[in-house]
């Protein structure tokens, strides 16, 4: 006899079954969400930044800022060295837009070929301090122990030196009267000057950034897959450390280039014959009350480059730190 219960179990049609196994990775995630790709660090920034106004306004000043310090000449003709004294003072008009200084020479000339000097001692100060203090501190931050600290007292050696009158002594040492030093070798003067006295906070920025990385999961992960100490560092420590870099990077060439102006105008930064807005207010402190443009007008393009890296700087520090967001 055949079991009732087998045949009806054997008679029972199958019951379909779904293609895919399980839900989709992305089921409950909206259609647009899908479509786009996954974004690091750096493409969350960049996606952020386009939607700043601050940010497009200072980028697109400091494009032009560059344009006049490598193509001075897309901007003017004129000669910003050399000049006649019939034209000395003369006023802004249609023939000279920012009149003519105490020598007879262009003013606008002078404004536009002095973007180069300010703008090349800052970038080259910047990347020195970059590269100097960043070294040093990864080495300091990873390494730890003594190496760390004689790092540090040698950093807290040079916090120690007021910025300054470091500058001014180191600069009336190598460019004082009696020297006669090329532009070339005054503008580096002014730039070691710069690296020297500033690469400390530079320090300890990354060495802060390394020791609160050096111990996350991948760091250790890498060590103990047998990674070198410089695919470490490469690899994985210094993109994840650059973000501060960035920032104060970008911050500090508008610093530099106040300070650059500031020690040109006080006589021991860049001289003559070098075109520099620093040297061209110091030659117009004497005229503010009888010709006020000669300092107006390498006053406002020095505020306005300083202020374009600065606003530069806070919409990329806003964009990198998710705690502003």
């Amino acid at each position: 006899m055949s079991d009732p219960t087998a045949a009806s179990i054997v008679s029972t049609p199958p019951v379909e079954q779904p293609t895919g196994v399980g839900a989709p990775a992305d089921a409950g995630v909206p259609e647009n969400a899908r479509r786009e790709k996954p974004r690091g660090l750096l493409g969350d920034a960049w996606r952020d930044l386009r939607r700043k106004p601050l940010f497009w306004i200072s980028a697109t000043l400091i494009v032009v800022f560059v344009l006049m310090a490598l193509f001075p000449s897309l901007f003017t003709n004129g000669d910003p060295e050399n000049g006649t004294l019939t034209n000395s003072r003369v006023e802004p008009s249609a023939n000279g837009w920012f009149g003519y200084d105490v020598q007879g020479r262009d003013v606008f000339a002078r404004v536009i070929y002095g973007a180069r000097a300010s703008i090349v001692v800052s970038l080259l100060s910047v990347l020195g301090t970059l590269l100097i203090g960043g070294t040093m501190g990864i080495i300091a931050g990873y390494r730890g122990g003594w190496v760390d600290a004689l790092l540090s007292r040698i950093a807290d050696v040079f916090f120690g030196l007021p910025f300054v009158l470091g500058a001014i002594v180191i600069l009336t040492t190598f460019n004082g009267s009696g020297t006669s030093n090329s532009k070339a070798e005054i503008m580096a003067l002014v730039s070691i000057s710069l690296i020297v006295l500033s690469w400390p906070v530079v320090m300890r920025l990354m060495r802060s950034s390394v020791l609160a990385t050096r111990e996350a999961d991948y760091i250790v992960a890498a060590r103990a897959l047998g990674a070198g100490t410089g695919r470490i560092i490469l690899k994985h420590l210094l993109p994840n450390c650059l973000a501060p870099l960035l920032v104060y990077g970008t911050i500090m060439v508008g610093t530099f280039i106040g300070v650059e102006a500031t020690l040109s105008f006080l006589g021991v930064g860049l001289k003559s014959p070098v075109v520099s807005w620093g040297i061209m207010i110091n030659e117009a402190q004497n005229y503010i009350r009888v010709s006020p443009f000669l300092l107006f007008f390498p006053s406002a393009f020095l505020v306005t480059a300083v202020l374009s890296f600065v606003m530069l700087g806070e919409a990329v520090r806003e964009a990198l730190d998710p705690k502003l967001r």
